[in-house]
This record gives structure tokens, sequence and C-alpha cells, in this order.
């Protein structure tokens, strides 16, 4: 972050209420982290140097009701509530047994939290990285829209802003259109990390690739391709209409489009890996079509089916190395896995904190494109990056 940046946005008289942020259990880890950043940044004024978080708890009863607590007065303080809806590692015990936590049950115990201020902020803002029902974005037959439902239910309850990261659909917003809804792309952070940890990475129209997995997250890696200059290919899913397995109706082959991708290093880019089982088959495809590497990027690496067909196919040497964020609960399999590359959020996070707190534009965060640029330009001539010049 720059001087005048620094400037413009530690600065107390700016800011539009006392800061307090609010990790619920779900969002523990990710909480700490950001609550380091804002420590550091705010700490040479002597404000609030102890931190920002606000201890907070929503204990069960064995019979699975529950209820939310805050132990630390926030009135008239700009809040900002971090959830993550699909941390499964959490646990209660319902009728003498350990039960996991759903996205539903996390959800709930964010309405809770929010009762438990009784309307005494000054505002609430809510971070929700993997939005709550967002796989479900648009109504086939007669189908529930839980997660504009939720949004709905968010702005009724006093919610001003909602920020979220690559939402599964983006226009799940035109649910709530007086409400403030960020959906922000960790591009840049996402470069940064795989400029940093791909030695001698290329990145030129002979020798880079952008390949969408399917035809949804096309958008996203032609952001890339742009911003990268090199060419895109995608594949998309021919699906078997008639039956309908595990919620979805089951794909019958991944087509290619595009020019060859012989002899080049491919980034596939996706919003999420649960099953994993369309990027296995598109990484697949692409090694039969003679690929040289395949890195592979989902800001939600989720693996609901566990990581053993991707241990597999890195070991194999058809995927290369997998990089995610660290936006939702990793399994320490996961992270301990030796091909899989975490990506930092944190301070992202901090930064559009920090800046929505001082009531200052977001959208050069928003819109990372001139740092992605001076990214570029800086690797292509030194090979390396320099991490205080590229912070966030």
């Amino acid at each position: 972050m720059t001087a005048r940046e620094n400037e413009i946005v530690f600065n107390r008289k700016r800011q539009v209420a006392p800061l307090s942020v609010i990790a619920l259990e779900s969002a523990t880890e990710l909480g700490l982290r950001i609550n380091e950043h804002l420590r550091e940044w705010w700490g040479g004024s002597g404000y609030k140097s102890d931190g920002f978080l606000i201890k907070n708890e929503c204990p069960r009863f064995s019979s699975g009701d529950a209820k939310g607590i805050i132990r630390k007065s926030i009135r008239g303080d700009d809040v900002f509530i971090l959830i993550d809806v699909g941390n499964y590692s959490c646990t209660y015990n319902f009728f003498g047994e350990e039960n996991r936590m759903s996205p539903d049950d996390h959800f709930q115990d964010l309405k809770r939290i929010i009762q438990a201020a009784g309307g005494k902020a000054h505002r609430i803002n809510v971070i929700m990285p993997m939005l709550y029902g967002g796989r479900q974005h648009k109504r086939s037959y007669r189908e529930s829209l839980d997660c504009a439902v939720a949004l709905q239910e968010l702005e009724d309850m006093g919610v001003k802003n909602v920020i979220t990261f690559d939402a599964h659909d983006s226009r799940v917003c035109n649910a709530v259109p007086l409400m403030g809804f960020d959906n922000i792309m960790p591009s840049y952070q996402v470069l940064k990390a795989l400029i940093k940890r791909i030695v001698n990475l290329r990145i030129d129209k002979d020798s880079f690739m952008m390949v969408s997995p399917d035809e949804g997250a096309l958008n996203r890696n032609m952001y890339y391709a742009s911003v990268l200059g090199v060419e895109l290919g995608m594949f998309y899913k021919r699906r078997d209409y008639s039956k309908v397995i595990n919620g979805r109706n089951p794909i019958v082959a991944h087509e290619y489009l595009g020019n060859s991708v012989k002899g080049k290093v491919v980034f596939i880019c996706d919003d999420i890996i649960s099953s994993g089982e369309s990027m296995l088959e598109v990484a697949y495809e692409l090694k039969k079509r003679k690929a040289a590497s395949i890195l592979v990027y989902a800001t939600y690496p989720v693996f609901t089916n566990g990581i053993k067909e991707f241990d597999k196919a890195c070991k194999e040497g058809v995927i290369d190395c997998v990089f995610g964020t660290n936006l939702t609960y990793r399994t320490p399999e996961l992270l301990n896995s030796g091909w899989y590359h975490d990506v930092d959020i944190s301070k992202y996070i901090a930064y559009l904190i920090a800046a929505l707190n001082h009531d200052i534009s977001t959208g050069k965060v928003i819109d990372p494109h001139v740092k992605i640029r001076s990214l570029l330009k800086q690797y292509s001539r030194d090979g390396v990056i320099k991490d205080k010049e590229f912070a966030l």
C-alpha cells in the first residue's frame, strides 16, 4: 500500500464510525489474519492497537436450539460480520451426537448475531465470501431461489452492505437493488501467487493459454486472457437432461473449442472445485491434446469428494498444481498435499474494510487492472516481483 493510500485510508477523522469486526466461528482463521493487518495499520496511531475483533458465540442446546451472543458493546460502531457458510468443520452436539454445521446452520447463526446487535450498531456490513445458496442461481421448473431470498432477509434486518467474492452468478444482486452489494474478483492476488510460485513461468501467446472449463466460467477466464494478452479456449458440457443425479443433469462429454494447446502451459480458472469431476475430465482432455503443463485455480477449493483423485492426477503429471484462496475452509489434508498453493486474501479484505469504514471509493480495488499491468511489466523486466510494491 502506498504512502498516499495510507494517508487517505487511515485518517480517524474520516471514519464513518468506530470499527468493529465480528468473525463467526466459521471464519475464525480468516478473521484473525484480517485483524492483524488492521492492527498493524492502525497501531501506529495508537488507536485500538489491541485489535478490532469482537468476541461472540452461538451456543446450542442439546435439542439444537441456539442463540447469538456478542460479548462487547458495539453501540455506534461500524460493524463488519465475517462468515464462511461452507465451513463444514464446525460441529455441535445434537441429541448426544456430533452434528456438522451446514450452510443453513451458518446462515441462521449470522442472523442470530445481527439480532444480538439489537439495532445499536451504526451500520452492519456482512462479508460472506461464498454466498449462501449461491450455486442455485436460476429457476428451472418449480425451484427455490435461496440466495435471493437470503439477501432480502439480510436487507430487512438492517444490513447495509454485503461483500462477496467471485459469486457463481453476480446477477443475484438484482434481488436487493437498494442494498450495497459488491462482488469482488481476487484476480490480482491469484496472478501474483501464480508468478511467485511457478518457476520460470513465461506468459505470452506462444507459451501460455487460458482455458475455460465450461461456459459458466467463460467470463472470468476471458478477463485473465485479456489482461495477460494470451489466447483463450473453452470446453462446453453436453448433458443428459433426461436424468437428474445428485441434484444436477449428468455430463455426457466435454467438447473443446479453441486453438491448439500443444506444448503450452494451460491455466484453468473456475469459481469452485466441488466434487472436482469436471475439472479432472477437462485436465485429462487437455493432456490428450498435448498440453505441456496444466495449472488449476478455483476461488473455493471445497473438494466435497476429498482429494484422492486430484492427488492421483498430480502424481501422474496430468495436473501440475492447484491454487485456491483462504476464503473458505480447506482441510489439513489439502493444505499439506504438496501440490496445493494457498492464496491469502486477508490483506485485501482488510483494505476493503478500511476503505468502507472511511467511506472512500473501492473502485480501484475492485478493478485491479492497473496493478496487474504493473505486476506483469515488472515480472517481464526483472523476472521477480517485489512484495513491498505489490502488497495487496
